[in-house]
């Protein structure tokens, strides 16, 4: 989302609220008063074009109705990262197309729903700092579980698990550090999260549609897995982003 339409996406969903509903926005839980406040908190937040779509609002504005916790929301979207790892570490114990189909999609619905607790937040009103660490929070345990689940996964290398996972975890320890000491709240790629499911997404779905012998690749000297190389490639973009976020974050506070 870019800064200037967070009221725009606050305007919509409270419209599409109305058109559920079948009230006035008034007898629910919106603030009018407190619209432009809400607007400049999304403008500190990870920027998702998918925001502006029309489904994403409509979702946003269904959950609202119902009173959803967006505390419920990222919890779930933990879980299904939770459930894509284990289907990641399942198929090097027994092969089957279904477990890549199940981590591709485990990772896609650990975006959809962060990006939908933040917008039912602001929505309904119930954005808080609890809601921050509910979303912090269930973010480090969904990096783990799907690198670690990678690492043991078919073509996957364990040790490029971990450091996956430690390198994930220090590019968002390094955005909250810039933020505390009075940073921008700095989402950089090119390994940033949505980065890092694109990458794990691909190389799933690329298991689901080839042979399994097209998932390792033979060099001269060596073997490595499709999910080896995706690692490879996190762990890279990672050390990027680390170094990037840190030079500017350090030039926004000089």
């Amino acid at each position: 989302m870019q800064d200037g339409s967070a009221s725009d996406v606050a305007m919509n969903a409270r419209r599409s609220l109305e058109l559920l509903s079948g009230h006035r926005s008034s007898t629910l839980l919106w603030i009018p008063s407190a619209m432009n406040e809400l607007a400049a908190k999304a403008i500190d937040r990870r920027p998702i074009a998918t925001r502006n779509r029309k489904w994403a609002q409509s979702a946003t504005a269904w959950l609202a109705s119902r009173n959803a916790s967006p505390n419920a929301i990222s919890i779930a979207g933990m879980c299904a990262c939770i459930a894509a790892g284990l289907a990641l570490g399942l198929t090097s114990v027994e092969y089957n197309r279904i477990f890549w189909l199940v981590a591709a999609l485990g990772a896609q619905l650990r975006l959809t729903a962060n990006m939908l607790d933040g917008m039912v937040a602001l929505a309904s009103g119930r954005d808080s700092k609890v809601g921050e660490l509910y979303n912090e929070g269930s973010d480090r345990v969904s990096d783990a579980a799907v690198f670690i689940g990678a690492g043991y996964a078919w073509g996957g290398n364990v040790a490029l698990g971990y450091i996956a996972t430690i390198l994930a975890i220090f590019t968002a320890y390094v955005r909250a550090a810039g933020k505390i000491a009075g940073g921008p709240n700095e989402f950089c790629g090119p390994m940033a999260k949505q980065h890092r499911m694109l990458v794990i997404t691909v190389a799933c779905l690329y298991s689901v549609v080839v042979p399994r012998s097209w998932q390792i690749f033979h060099f001269v000297d060596f073997d490595v897995g499709v999910m080896s190389l995706a690692l490879a490639l996190i762990i890279a973009g990672c050390v990027i982003t680390v170094l990037r976020r840190f030079r500017r974050i350090a030039r926004a506070l000089r």
